[in-house]
């Protein structure tokens, strides 16, 4: 028994200490386990703190009266502790010891029974280092929050999965993996958060076991892919272990289409490896568009070996995607903005250009008003998110022509733009469409193509936003 246990230094915080003394002091074994466990061995600090106990959910309720019973039936209550001078408020999930069987919608099972066997309750975890436990009963519990020395149960050997970076499922795989299909999403999310491999054969098992992950909702999937997104250093170790597995054909399919498209002009990889390197290279909030950006590209090919009209593709696409995971309406919006508007290209001239490069570099150069039609037809929001995309993009691309000075000189001069007064949207004129409907303009889808007529007017020549400018403009459009 001694091969399942090892010691480990860290401090636990005297909230946490609160609930599991209460807890003992009434009888009851209390245990720390799943992600803060594995955090501490990994000496991550833990954003929460998750125990397990053999009270019953009812047991609980009335050891913490103001308890959150919100997944009582499957045993969990979240105890609310207040620190001494009332502020803040910790939230600790405290859950009863059980077994499940019997698992409905590739999820949840119709069969929840409570154990009073720690054993029992770590067999069914999803993988190893989320089934080890800290037995509170072996602690002194004095409120103290210094770092001491402490043991912790290890049955399924999690530690030394930890040590070989290996995400490994507790006991049979396929089993695991039948019991919760969202597990199979959680595997390659883990492997991409902690830079992990998947083993051999818990990948096998989720290959196996795709029928199951198929009837976890999009709303599910979707959540666990973009914390996968957002929390990896390098977000595409998961994309590529579902790949692998077979699980991104089951939401985002259009992405394969990519796989081995070779991309025959300053590119050296292919459309899918390019959306790879690009993802890894983006900052969070680009993370998703990043992903898609080219996803329009194999079906845009041309025999030259140019993609024309990728981009408009690629933002259908996205939208169809994004509503298939159910996005919310303006996150759909914003990635596909910036996958619409991502071939951008601002011309620049290094020093000592000849006169011929000169002559050509003016009949290119932007004018104030193409900088404003620029910034109107990406929103002003988007700008740096844009710029971004951009950046990893070509960054990705180490065959690509690319000037890093082209969005230096785009942002210099977008600046210079924005210094002056300038209408970008609608709002900004200084006409509404009460003024509009008083010329004689009848109330109705009418006033509002005028106003978009009259904000690219405005675009055109700023000086035009003025209320008598505009108004003599909708008459010569009424006659």
């Amino acid at each position: 028994m001694e091969d399942k246990y090892f010691k480990v230094e860290f401090a636990i915080p005297e909230y946490v200490q609160t609930v599991a003394r209460m807890l003992i002091k009434e009888g009851f074994q209390c245990y720390l386990c799943g992600g803060a466990l594995r955090d501490i061995c990994m000496a991550i600090e833990p954003e929460d703190y998750d125990l397990a106990t053999n009270a019953l959910p009812e047991q609980m309720l009335q050891i913490f009266p103001k308890a959150v019973s919100t997944g009582i039936k499957f045993g969990t209550v979240v105890v609310l502790i207040r620190e001494k001078d009332g502020f803040p408020t910790y939230e600790v999930e405290v859950t009863t010891f059980r077994s499940e069987e019997k698992y409905i919608g590739g999820r949840w099972p119709t069969e929840v029974e409570f154990v009073s066997d720690i054993d029992k309750d770590l067999e069914r975890r999803d993988f190893t280092w989320n089934a080890m436990a800290f037995d509170f009963s072996s602690a002194e519990l004095d409120g103290s929050q210094e770092i001491k020395e402490w043991t912790v149960y290890d049955p399924f050997d999690g530690r030394a999965d930890l040590k070989k970076k290996l995400v490994r499922a507790v006991g049979d795989p396929v089993e695991r993996f039948t019991e919760d299909g969202l597990r199979a999403f959680k595997a390659c999310r883990m492997a991409a958060q902690l830079g992990f491999e998947i083993e051999q054969k818990t990948l096998d098992a989720i290959t196996k076991t795709l029928s199951v992950a198929a009837q976890v909702s999009m709303e599910r999937i979707r959540d666990e892919f973009m914390k996968m997104l957002k929390n990896s250093e390098k977000p595409s170790i998961g994309v590529e272990y579902m790949r692998k597995a077979g699980l991104l054909k089951l939401f985002m399919p259009e992405l394969l289409e990519g796989v081995g498209f070779e991309q025959k002009i300053f590119h050296k990889h292919d459309v899918y490896n390019h959306l790879l390197r690009t993802l890894d290279l983006s900052p969070v909030g680009v993370r998703l568009a990043a992903l898609l950006h080219d996803i329009g590209k194999p079906r845009k090919a041309m025999p030259d070996g140019h993609f024309y009209g990728h981009d408009r593709e690629g933002e259908e696409m996205a939208i169809k995607i994004m509503k298939r995971m159910r996005f919310s309406r303006a996150e759909i919006k914003r990635v596909a903005n910036l996958v619409r508007n991502h071939m951008f290209y601002y011309p620049t001239i290094e020093d000592g250009a000849t006169s011929r490069e000169q002559e050509q570099f003016e009949s290119k150069k932007w004018t104030d008003s193409a900088v404003r039609r620029f910034i109107a037809r990406v929103g002003e929001d988007a700008i740096d998110d844009l710029f971004a995309l951009r950046m990893a993009d070509a960054s990705a691309n180490p065959e690509g022509i690319w000037d890093p000075g082209e969005i230096e000189e785009l942002q210099k001069r977008i600046s210079e733009v924005r210094e002056k007064d300038m209408a970008l949207k609608v709002t900004d004129l200084k006409i509404r469409g009460d003024d509009i409907i008083k010329l004689g303009v009848k109330k109705g889808p009418e006033v509002g193509e005028i106003l978009k007529k009259l904000l690219d007017e405005v675009i055109e020549d700023p000086s035009l936003n003025t209320k008598e400018n505009l108004e003599k403009i909708v008459k010569d459009m009424i006659k």
